[in-house]
């Protein structure tokens, strides 16, 4: 596409960068003018984000109400306050008696059109700010609960008590809220130690670059397009 029509690009985004860092490299290193992302993922979070810039910056909304598929791993007995691992733990259960088939059970109840709260540690904003900054104040807030719709909730305890997890979700779910509304449901505690956004719509991880290999071939397509005229093409 010209720069001026701008361009979707798929990346797969590391751990701890955040959504905004990834846009924020990229517009400086590739000198674009406008850039944003369609669907925020957390640090602790990798997998497939997707960046629009120029002109195709209209089309966010529209790549951010696609569906969504993550894999990752959970953790049973512990819970943080965050519900991943950017929290200390603050308490601990007792694993005896649960079966990989309660597990499945509690997935189950999980699956379908479901009302969720997202977690303390999100970026819904209340009254104007963040959830998280209220969060890491020690503040608490009341958070409405929402609709959301689970087409899948794939659960395998073989490494219990790690329960690895394939969700196929719609925008707006928080697998965080998934992984604490299960341990709940076990009359237990659970946090989640990895996830992985593999898909948006019909896009997948594996046809993602890397920051830095994008960057390169941004940088090489910059440099043959400044590239003097060779004498065959005068």
């Amino acid at each position: 596409m010209q720069p001026d029509e701008g361009q979707v690009i798929l990346i797969d985004k590391p751990l701890t960068w955040t959504s905004f860092d990834v846009a924020n490299k990229l517009k400086y290193a590739c000198k674009f003018k406008k850039i944003g992302h369609a669907g925020t993922l957390d640090p602790l979070a990798t997998g497939l984000l997707i960046l629009c810039t120029g002109k195709m910056t209209k089309q966010i909304d529209q790549y951010q109400a696609q569906e969504k598929e993550y894999t990752g791993t959970l953790v049973l007995g512990k819970t943080t306050p965050s519900v991943d691992l950017e929290t200390e733990f603050d308490a601990e259960f007792d694993l005896n008696g649960i079966t990989s088939e309660q597990i499945q059970e509690a997935a189950r109840q999980l699956t379908g059109e479901i009302l969720q709260v997202p977690p303390i540690y999100s970026a819904v904003r209340v009254g104007g700010e963040r959830l998280y900054e209220k969060a890491r104040r020690g503040e608490t807030a009341e958070i409405k609960s929402r609709q959301v719709t689970v087409s899948l909730f794939e659960t395998s305890a073989e490494r219990f008590p790690e329960v690895d997890f394939r969700i196929v979700c719609s925008k707006g779910t928080y697998i965080r809220s998934l992984v604490r509304d299960l341990g709940l449901l076990l009359q237990n505690g659970a946090y989640m130690s990895a996830l992985r956004r593999t898909r948006i719509g019909s896009f997948w991880v594996h046809e993602a670059d890397t920051i830095e290999g994008f960057i390169s071939k941004c940088r090489a397509e910059s440099t043959s397009a400044n590239l003097p005229l060779s004498s065959s093409t005068l």
